[in-house]
């Protein structure tokens, strides 16, 4: 009686082949995007489509592989993990950006029309925003302190005001023009107050993301209204009139 063996009809180190291409097959299932720390510091993006104890192959947007081995990787982050901490940096970075604080400081000669001239100095403060529709554009409000000398007579004004400053191109070196309107009011009892607007134009520079500086020509229009007496038949009559103050000059302006 003859005795039969079994024949395997694996060929040797065939289980192991196998083994290794179900892994393979089982991880490209489960692949998903994930992000490679390597211990230079530098961060890897893509998807895993092999990983074992020594070596992790990925494969980036464009479809390339590229192997790494383990003791190269410092940690793998999850995607996941990756886009749970933008929302806060960009919110973050966003609201640094809402509020910004305008100072200028200006000087320059002032007139009235067909009349004396002297000089002008001011100083305003503003508050609004300095990142408007993805630029750096100002716009806000605020008070201020305007003095006008004319020949004998001195004007002070604190002028409430809205404020836009523009600059012309979104570069680190642009043109810039603004405008403001509002009122100002007399801190005298000598005269009373009216129409404030002034128009800005010159450079600017931006210094980083929320600094900036500028250095603009201006011309400002302040309405006063005066009691005038006149002399009539020997009679003095006084009625109200209304004057023109205009001032030009240059301004200097910070933004914080």
């Amino acid at each position: 009686m003859h005795n039969c063996k079994k024949s395997s009809t694996f060929v040797p180190g065939m289980k192991k082949y196998i083994c290794s291409i179900w892994l393979m097959l089982v991880c490209a299932l489960c692949a998903h995007a994930e992000t490679l720390l390597l211990r230079t510091g530098a961060r890897v993006k893509g998807e895993i489509v092999l990983r074992n104890d020594d070596v992790v192959i990925l494969r980036d947007a464009s479809g390339a592989r590229f192997q790494y081995p383990m003791t190269d990787i410092l940690e793998i982050i999850a995607d996941e993990a990756v886009q749970e901490e933008k929302p806060v940096e960009e919110e973050a970075i966003q609201t640094s950006k809402r509020v910004s604080i305008l100072i200028e400081i200006s000087g320059g000669g002032a007139f009235v029309p067909n009349q004396q001239a002297g000089g002008a100095v001011s100083a305003d403060l503003l508050v609004g925003s300095h990142h408007l529709a993805d630029r750096h554009i100002f716009v806000g409000a605020g008070v201020g302190y305007h003095g006008l000398f004319i020949g004998e007579e001195k004007y002070n004004f604190l002028p409430i005001q809205v404020a836009l400053r523009m600059p012309l191109m979104e570069q680190k070196h642009a043109p810039v023009f603004g405008v403001a309107a509002g009122y100002g009011i007399a801190l005298s009892k000598d005269y009373r107050g009216g129409i404030y607007a002034d128009v800005d134009f010159g450079y600017r520079y931006q210094i980083n993301e929320k600094s900036a500086m500028a250095l603009v020509l201006f011309a400002q229009f302040q309405q006063a209204k005066l009691t005038v007496s006149e002399l009539i038949d020997g009679i003095e009559y006084s009625h109200t009139a209304g004057r023109s103050l205009v001032s030009t000059g240059l301004k200097l302006g910070f933004y914080f």
